[in-house]
């Protein structure tokens, strides 16, 4: 096809519709999609209903080139993606002997009958291509209409429709006669509305494409050009990149896969540091986002979570302190990121106390807390008043002690 493909996602299934499961294959769907110069405008949930998804497929082929079903390939009554395939195309299924007999093998591998409802497992259309599910019972299909349209069968285990796309559809689908290139640029620090104010000459601009979003750990801003080559679109892209960085220079705090964490990890390894945290509200959270980052422990020594008085004291906290300032205090802050980085001889600490509420906890209002950073040139603090559900205040204190870690480093 020598133009620019249009993809639609099709996610199917009621426990979607009622939130009992989060659709996270959509969104790998729409990364790998951006990434081949595919562009998707569309994505859309539908239910286990034969007519709705029949008519959903009849909707996204009327305005794009790729329709891409993930879900309802289950042996069940109430799995119909093949159904509602086979009623658009106005073919009958069929049970297809190969398909059938590598069905049977499955469950005997598993030392299991195979109950009949799975039948439906083995069907196919005369258009359909299937393609395969090693580590599942249910195949897809790759299909192609009269008019070069293609639809794709995904099953809904995110580790099955993954490992199907990128090993049996990528290597199908049509080359893209466009091309992507793209960066986001991750900041920290400044809330949306006044970044958007910073950029807005660019913001409203139709080449590049720019957008942000607020994401956990700050703002990203998207900028995306399309060329007829990778080189033509990133030429178009970078200076404005480069623009963007140089206004927000103090709130930039890396590209792409970055993470403030894996960007801490890689400042600290090139000084040949290390830190560590204590934790009261946060409760491990913030040791648990630090973690999540591979290649962590090089620098990242551990972390201890005081919830109670007795342990802030276990870990160096004077009972002076504690019984005058209180728990939730700057001083009780500073004693414990000191005590920490003594105990375990870091370069840095990190420490977190406060409420996260709701309650009332020693006079202080809900979403109150003290960070502090001790480092080698001394302790810092930064005070934390920020209204919310406790999920909210906690996460935004995590955000905060990491991006005072950052910008002291």
């Amino acid at each position: 096809m020598a133009k620019n493909l249009v993809a639609e996602i099709i996610s199917v299934g009621t426990e979607l519709l009622l939130g009992e499961i989060v659709d996270t294959n959509a969104t790998f769907l729409s990364t790998r999609l951006r990434d081949l110069g595919i562009t998707v405008y569309r994505k859309s949930t539908v239910g286990d209903n034969l007519e709705r998804l029949t008519e959903t497929i009849k909707n996204a082929l009327a305005r794009s080139d790729i329709a891409i079903l993930g879900g309802g390939l289950g042996p069940t009554d109430d799995d119909m993606t093949r159904e509602a395939i086979a009623a658009y195309m106005n073919e009958e299924p069929y049970v297809d002997k190969q398909l059938f007999k590598e069905l049977e093998e499955k469950f005997k591998a598993r030392n299991r009958p195979m109950p009949s409802n799975n039948t439906k497992q083995a069907w196919l259309i005369k258009s359909a291509v299937t393609l395969p599910n090693p580590i599942g019972t249910a195949p897809g299909w790759f299909v192609k209409t009269k008019d070069e349209k293609i639809i794709i069968t995904l099953p809904g285990p995110p580790q099955e429709m993954t490992r199907m796309w990128i090993e049996e559809v990528e290597p199908k689908l049509p080359v893209s006669s466009k091309c992507l290139y793209h960066t986001i640029i991750h900041t920290i620090g400044l809330g949306e509305s006044f970044l958007t104010e910073k950029i807005a000459k660019y913001t409203n601009i139709s080449e590049p494409g720019v957008g942000t979003y607020a994401r956990g750990s700050g703002v990203d801003i998207r900028v995306a050009a399309v060329g007829n080559t990778l080189e033509e679109a990133k030429l178009i892209v970078e200076p404005v990149v480069k623009d963007i960085c140089n206004i927000l220079s103090e709130y930039v705090f890396g590209f792409d896969d970055d993470t403030i964490v894996s960007v801490i990890k890689r400042k600290l390894d090139a000084k040949n540091q290390t830190f560590c945290c204590i934790e009261s509200l946060t409760g491990g959270m913030l040791a648990s986002q630090i973690a999540s980052c591979e290649g962590i422990s090089r620098c990242f020594k551990g972390s201890i979570t005081s919830y109670s008085n007795e342990i802030k004291e276990l870990a160096g906290v004077k009972s002076e302190t504690l019984e005058k300032f209180g728990a939730v205090s700057k001083e009780t802050a500073i004693e414990m990121a000191e005590s920490i980085r003594k105990l375990f001889k870091t370069d840095w600490a990190v420490s977190t106390t406060g409420v996260a509420g709701p309650g009332n906890l020693e006079g202080k209002r809900p979403g109150t807390a003290w960070i502090a950073l001790a480092g080698p040139e001394g302790t810092s603090t930064e005070f934390v008043d920020w209204p919310g559900s406790r999920e909210m205040v906690r996460q935004r204190v995590c955000k905060t002690a990491l991006n005072m870690l950052f910008k002291n480093l």
